[in-house]
């Protein structure tokens, strides 16, 4: 075993050591030092799953300390230019804490409320029970984060295949759980940024022509795979009863999140700008429903701690020197879905946020779905594969899981084919084919 760890730990440090010669050349190239220290930082992500808040911080710290002495923030230079810079973001990072800790309870009232353990008896007996497993998993996440629909879809996968679950499987668990987020502003992180920073929910919602593209595309061979491997068994747990008052009460907390985002932009638009109205909202709705159900506040602190990590990706990505990077464009969206494979999908959101320009519905898809490539290219991926370690191989992931590759290729060009690209200012207003990067002017939050 020591062996084996001594030898782990030497690959991680050679791909580490690769990574920051890499760096050094790309600086060689012009490329800007601060997007290099930012990929580097990205790459400690990947490659140091255990450690991902310290890496994150670190490269926090060494970014904003580079800015500090060298170029300065985009509000000024030196600890003024900072603050201004925080003065600035603080807004968008306490609204997305607030929400990634108030739907990590919300995710625990609705797998409390015993319908997760209910829906395994309405499955089809044969390949179709896998498929349509596959569809619940895209359906829950719409409205629940993608990490709790991909674990409740993965309890679910054991007891219907006793434990033996294809890793092709897995994977289409893991896609059809971002897919299924990647459409809806309360079904995903990257999204849920989207919604908070102005985009509208409408253009989000154009994600779900590739994202159903692609659940077909992936999950039918998958299911099939699964159904080869281990067929389907759907006898429900006696004695099982839908507690409906958890039902209400993530029903009241989604309701609580729109209808404040909604009211402001038409009354009091420029509330948003100035106070986490959304945030605050939420824990309002917890706070006013906790004496019907008591929320599981023993899970805050570990939410807590992936919320910092987060949130320190996006604040690094708030800094960078967007004008300084390639035009958006199609391709850009179609590459940033194969990036997301490997990293994070929060920074880069939070890059091409910054940066503007995008057709947001095929930037949600591209950075949702993207991430099922590989195991560590999502949350979702990382918490099923804690669930089945047997998953944490990225090889024997595409090699079964060949399918979610296909999908996202396949989903994306229907997509293209069917709106084409068509980018729009974060209010929705069109926004020229060829316009410049630097002459992009937003009228929001970033």
């Amino acid at each position: 075993m020591r062996s084996l760890l001594v030898r782990v730990l030497a690959r991680e440090r050679g791909l580490f050591a690769g990574a920051l010669i890499l760096a050094a050349i790309a600086t060689s190239l012009g490329v800007p030092v601060d997007f290099v220290l930012f990929a580097v930082t990205l790459a400690g992500v990947a490659l140091f799953h255990h450690h991902t808040l310290y890496v994150a911080l670190t490269g926090l710290a060494v970014i904003t300390l580079y800015k500090l002495g060298f170029t300065g923030f985009k509000a000024g230079p030196g600890l003024s230019g900072l603050a201004l810079h925080l003065a600035h973001e603080w807004v968008i990072l306490t609204n997305l804490l607030g929400l990634l800790l108030g739907f990590a309870l919300l995710s625990k009232h609705f797998e409390e409320s015993n319908i997760p353990a209910e829906l395994p008896k309405y499955l089809p007996d044969d390949w179709k029970g896998p498929f349509a497993l596959l569809a619940i998993v895209f359906v829950l996440s719409s409205f629940l984060d993608n990490i709790a629909a991909a674990l409740i879809g993965g309890t679910m996968a054991g007891v219907v295949f006793r434990g033996k679950v294809h890793i092709g499987y897995l994977a289409a668990i893991v896609a059809a759980s971002n897919a299924g987020g990647s459409g809806s502003v309360v079904g995903d992180t990257t999204t849920t940024m989207m919604w908070i920073d102005g985009v509208s929910p409408i253009a989000v919602f154009d994600a779900y022509i590739a994202a159903t593209v692609a659940l077909v595309v992936c999950g039918i061979p998958a299911a099939m795979q699964q159904h080869r491997h281990s067929p389907i068994s759907t006898d429900a747990p006696e004695g099982i009863s839908v507690d409906w008052a958890r039902v209400g009460i993530v029903v009241a907390i989604l309701l609580s999140a729109i209808g404040a985002n909604v009211a402001c932009n038409l009354y009091f638009p420029a509330v948003l700008d100035h106070f986490p109205v959304i945030g605050a909202a939420v824990w309002v709705a917890i706070l006013i429903t906790a004496p019907i159900r008591k929320p599981e506040w023993s899970l805050l602190p570990e939410t807590f701690k992936g919320s910092i990590f987060l949130l320190s990706l996006v604040t690094i990505a708030s800094m960078m020197p967007v004008e300084k990077l390639p035009p958006a464009s199609w391709q850009s969206a179609l590459s940033l879905g194969f990036i997301s494979s490997v990293f994070d999908n929060i920074p880069l959101t939070a890059l091409a946020l910054k940066q503007g320009g995008y057709d947001w519905g095929m930037l949600a898809y591209a950075v949702g779905f993207g991430g099922s490539m590989i195991w560590f290219g999502s949350s979702a991926g990382v918490a099923l594969s804690n669930m089945y370690p047997e998953a944490k191989s990225v090889g024997r992931w595409l090699a079964q899981g060949w399918h979610v590759t296909l999908a996202y290729v396949i989903g994306f060009l229907v997509l293209l084919a069917v709106l084409g690209w068509h980018p729009t200012d974060k209010r929705g207003k069109p926004l020229a084919q060829a316009t410049p990067i630097h002459l992009v002017q937003s009228p929001c939050r970033v």
